[in-house]
């Protein structure tokens, strides 16, 4: 894997990381922007490390132990992200996208553009479409606004 291969990985992470974070940023929430952006560098980093250890594309085995790695440990950070208070929990959305973010950047890291790509779009449109869903059907049933996670 060459220098170049990488570099295209992480100007990726920085685009599709930044989609997500920017989203997030726009709704203001605590994992914005920059957080979107490193977890998902940071991730296709590791996997990009991972392949350049074992000298190729061969996802089974040892490559796959960076990614479980990165998966374990960004399921401590997004669990960092939940809150609870008077009886409510907060910030399970942001945990599951600083982990859906990770899962984007160990895509982009092996090499799976198109599918990081189509994985984004998911992303972004579950966190913006279905906000407004949810806000349409609480205010048609009468319900209090639904807190923002």
């Amino acid at each position: 894997m060459y220098i170049g291969e990488i570099t295209l990985k992480l100007l990726l992470s920085i685009l599709f990381g930044g989609a997500v974070g920017l989203e997030r940023e726009t709704s203001r929430k605590p994992a914005g922007l920059r957080t979107n952006i490193l977890i998902c560098a940071s991730s296709t980093m590791m996997m990009a490390l991972s392949q350049l250890q074992i000298g190729g594309k061969d996802l089974s085995g040892e490559a796959m132990r960076m990614a479980a790695g990165v998966i374990t440990g960004v399921g401590f950070l997004g669990a960092g992200a939940i809150i609870q208070s008077r009886g409510a929990v907060h910030g399970l959305t942001t945990a599951s996208t600083i982990w859906a973010v990770a899962g984007m950047g160990l895509i982009l890291g092996a090499g799976y553009y198109l599918l990081a790509a189509i994985f984004t779009a998911v992303i972004v449109i579950t966190l913006i479409v279905l906000r407004k869903v949810e806000g349409f059907i609480a205010r048609k049933k009468g319900w209090p606004p639904i807190p923002e996670n």
